[in-house]
């Protein structure tokens, strides 16, 4: 018969650690990455920049693709920061569901509304 000495600790939580370590990482360096393509495209223009320069920076496709995934990587980067520091500093369940419900509809609205700002240039 086995011995079973104190108590078996039980550790709850999603186990999120690694996967959300990294994927926070990855979305910095593709904001980082957006940031010095638009700056390139910025510094190297000729001209003042008025809304036709800056239209005509996010009006190739392929810089559209990119602005989406950096809207759609910023998104989750903020989601993984808000749900730790909720659940880190909020302790009533309920208050905390709540709040974490209007962070993913503030997300959800902000994405909507920079995509179609992006898809109208």
């Amino acid at each position: 018969m086995a011995v079973n000495y104190g108590s078996r600790r039980t550790v709850v939580g999603a186990h999120y650690g690694t996967r959300d370590w990294l994927a926070q990482r990855v979305t910095a360096l593709l904001m980082a990455l957006f940031t010095l393509v638009v700056l390139a495209q910025v510094i190297f223009s000729s001209g003042p920049i008025g809304y036709d320069n800056w239209a005509g920076i996010f009006n190739p496709q392929w810089m559209k693709a990119l602005t989406f995934a950096t809207i759609v990587g910023l998104i989750y980067h903020v989601w993984v920061g808000m749900r730790e520091v909720l659940m880190d500093y909020v302790q009533p369940v309920g208050v905390r569901l709540a709040l974490q419900i209007l962070v993913i509809v503030w997300l959800v609205g902000c994405a909507g509304w920079a995509i179609q700002v992006l898809w109208r240039v």
